[in-house]
Parts: structure tokens; sequence; C-alpha cells
């Protein structure tokens, strides 16, 4: 059980640190996670050319050394392929050479080595003629090859160089048979290497700082070029979002013009039943009582009848013929209602006009216009939907107020067209309008069904009916 609630409180903080890092932008991302890179490929870069060029200032150096040291000794030694051991005057000869002039302040020790490991000459006397096992530094010269180490003494019998304190250049030097080539011994040399130390660190310093200023430099540019490319991905995004927040907008107010149209539109068809069924009553109730009346006057007896005095008949047809006008001028006012004039051509203010002079020849109650901005074209639909609302909000404020104060109001608002019509009657409380109501919900189901909006409100001191369409959106249907 404890196992298993350190994995989870593992897999826990792993989850927590993944989400953290998710969470940061783009540009914080590279300059943590490249930062830590291109530390790391400074360092491995850096030790690399460091260690190539401590390797190549130490071979230099040490071949600089070991050809002047092999110039000073060789003509010292005798035939090296044949000597078991070196007689005293070749060891005092070096001695000589060794402990003074140039070798002598340069040189901290010297061996010579011969290919068995044995040591043939030292300036440590009691190295002299020991054996030892061949390093591998001893083997690589054996076979030809230079060797060449700073500071790093780790041969057995290189004790008094360990303990000297002193910067030692450690070096190997074949020594060869002049007339074969043939290596015959081995030479090893250790260099009192104060300045090469200094040389070294100034390399090994000035690698590093050239290695460090182009990693920098590299990262500095590559952050710029990350940082310019994050600050324009979060300003693409933020603008996408907004974009997208604009297009959601547009979305749900599309969703809810499309609901209002569908409604309005079902509406719409229920309404057109009821005004189908009010025509029917009033040609019913109306044209068709009176041509009853007037086809049974023709059945009467004072026309068919031989009694009947030309007087009556004359009353008679006078009566048919007054029943049958009657009948017609309903019919005509029925018709008027149903039909609308030529609009298509009329701009606004003509049509409002218009829909003014026809109810106040129907009715005699002068109505005030008051025109504001007026766009310069309208679709049929929505001249259709402006005269229609102006007429019938005309006739309900005649028949509810007497027509008292009515006035007509057309403005231009954010791209609205918006209609009032007013009167000064006493008003009456919009809850009570009922669907049965024909006429206002006929109004707001046309204005609503066009994408616009309508309001009614009613006090004591008057009713005011508004409209308004949106006329970009018009266009656009």
């Amino acid at each position: 059980m404890p196992v298993l609630r350190a994995n989870h409180k593992y897999k826990l903080s792993l989850a927590g640190l993944i989400e953290r890092w998710n969470s940061q932008s783009l540009a914080r991302q590279f300059l943590l996670a490249g930062g830590l890179v291109a530390l790391c490929a400074m360092l491995v870069v850096g030790s690399f050319v460091a260690s190539l060029i401590e390797n190549a200032v130490t071979r230099n150096s040490a071949a600089t050394t070991a050809l002047y040291v092999d110039s000073v000794i060789a003509p010292l030694l005798p035939d090296m392929q044949t000597t078991q051991a070196l007689d005293d005057t070749v060891t005092r000869a070096l001695d000589e050479t060794l402990g003074q002039g140039a070798l002598g302040t340069r040189l901290f020790s010297f061996r010579l080595w011969r290919t068995d490991g044995t040591i043939l000459y030292s300036n440590n006397k009691d190295l002299s003629g020991k054996r030892f096992p061949l390093s591998d530094s001893l083997k690589t010269a054996f076979s030809g090859r230079m060797v060449a180490k700073f500071n790093r003494i780790d041969d057995v019998e290189s004790v008094a160089e360990r303990n000297s304190g002193k910067p030692l250049l450690e070096i190997y030097n074949p020594v060869l048979q002049p007339w074969s080539g043939k290596v015959v011994a081995v030479s090893e040399f250790y260099e009192v290497a104060n300045d090469f130390e200094w040389s070294l660190t100034q390399a090994r310093l000035l690698s590093w700082l050239v290695v460090a200023l182009f990693t920098l430099t590299f990262f500095a540019l590559l952050s710029i070029i990350v940082l310019r490319g994050s600050r324009t991905i979060d300003n693409q995004r933020k603008a996408l979002n907004g974009r997208i927040g604009e297009l959601s907008t547009l979305l749900r107010q599309n969703e809810a013009l499309r609901a209002r149209v569908q409604r309005a539109t079902q509406r719409a068809a229920a309404l057109n039943e009821s005004y189908l069924r009010r025509i029917g009553a009033d040609l019913h109730d109306g044209p068709a009582q009176l041509v009853a009346y007037a086809s049974l006057r023709l059945d009467s007896q004072t026309l068919v009848s031989p009694t009947a005095s030309p007087d009556e008949r004359e009353a008679s047809l006078r009566t048919i013929k007054s029943s049958l006008d009657d009948a017609m001028t309903e019919i005509r006012s029925v018709c008027s209602g149903l039909m609308l004039p030529h609009i298509e051509t009329d701009n606004l203010t003509d049509l409002l006009r218009r829909a003014i002079r026809a109810h106040e020849l129907r009715t005699g109650v002068a109505v005030a216009l008051l025109v504001g901005t007026t766009p310069t074209d309208l679709s049929t639909s929505a001249k259709i939907c402006v005269y229609r609302f102006v007429q019938e909000a005309l006739n309900n404020g005649y028949r509810h107020a007497g027509g008292i104060g009515q006035k007509v109001v057309q403005a231009l608002e954010d791209g609205q067209i918006v209609i009032e019509v007013t009167d000064e009657g006493p008003g009456f409380d919009p809850k009570e309008v009922g669907p049965q109501k024909l006429g206002l919900a006929g109004l707001r189901d046309r204005v609503e069904s066009l994408g616009g909006t309508f309001q009614l409100l009613s006090s004591n001191r008057g009713t005011i009916v508004r409209m308004s369409l949106n006329i970009e959106e018009m266009e656009q249907a």
C-alpha cells in the first residue's frame, strides 16, 4: 500500500508539472528548454574544444622541447642497441649537461629507458639501474610516437615529481638509431612549465569565451525569432478568439432571428386563416345579406302581381337598387382594404404620405408627419411592411382613440429605420391584448418576419406603436 500511495503521488506531481508546463507560452517554453539545451551544448562543445586545444598546445610545446633535448642528448649517447648499461663517462657527461645551462633550469628530472623497462640513466641516482613495468606511455613511445602529458603524473617511479607541487610537462620521446631509424630507447623528462601553464590557461579561457559567445549569440538570435513568432501567434490567437466570439454572437443572433421568423411565419399562417374567416364573415354579413334581400324583393308580389300599381313597382325597384348599391359599396370597401396601391417606385417619405392621405380621406382626421433622415432605397417587402404598419396603426388609433393627436414619426437610428405612430387617446393595458386582436398581432408578425422589432407602449396620455428594420439585413436579404 505505501508503494501504491507513493506511485499515485508521483503521478499526480508529474501531471501537475506537465499541466504547468503546457500552461506556459511558447516563448517561455522555448526560453526554458532552449536555454537548458544551449547550456548543455555549450558545456559539451566547450569541453571538447578546450580538450582539443589543450592536446594540440601540449603536443606542440612537447615536440619543441623534445627536439631541443634530443639535439643536446643524442650526441652523448653510445650505440643504444648494443649497450646494456652506460659507463661513467657517459653518465658524467649527462649529469653535467642536464645539471647546468638551459636544460638545468627547464628540466626537473630526466630518465633514459631501455626496451625491457630498465632505467639506464636518471638524474635521481636511486632510480638508475632499476626495472619497472612498462607503462602505456612508454609502450607508445617505444612504438615510435612521442607522448606528452601535463600535470597527469601517475607512474610508479614518479614519486618526486608528484610531490614537487610544480606544473610539469611530462614528455616521452623515442630515441632512434641514426642509420636505421629504429627505436632503441626512450627518454623521459619533466619540464617545469610555468609559462606553458599560463598559455594553456589563456587558451582554455579564450576557447570557453568563444564558445560561450557563439552559443549565447546563436541562442539570442533564435530567441528573438521565437519571441516574434510567439507574439505573432498570440496576436493571431487573440484576433481569432475575438473573431470566434463575434461569430458565436452572430450565430446566436441568427438562431434567435430564425426562431423569431419561424414563430412569426407560424403565426402569420394562423392569422391568414383568421383574416380569411373575417373576410368571409364581412362578405356574409354585409354584401351577401344585401344581395339576398334584393333577391327576395325581386320575388315579391309587388313586381309580379298585375294588380300592383306602377308607383309600388317603382318603389320596390328603388329598394332593390339601393340594396344592390349598398352591397357594391361594401364589396369595394373590402377590396380597397385588401389591395395595395402601386408603391414600388415610391421612396419612404412618399410612401408615408400616401398611407396618411388614404387614412385622412377615409376618416376625415388630420395626421401629422415628421420625417428625419431617409434611406436611399428600400426593398418592396420593407415598403409593404411599412405601409401596412402605418395603415393598421392609424386605423387602430382612429377606432380606439378617435384619432386624437395622431402623428407619424420616421427616423434613422444606428442603421435602423424607425417608424412610430402615436396618438393622444386614453390608452389601454397592453397586457390585455391577446392573439385574438388580429390587427396588432398581424403587425407584430409582419415586422418580425422581416427580422425587425415591434414595440407597443400605452398609458393614459396616449399610445405609441413602434417598429424598426435593419437596413443592412434587408439589403442582404
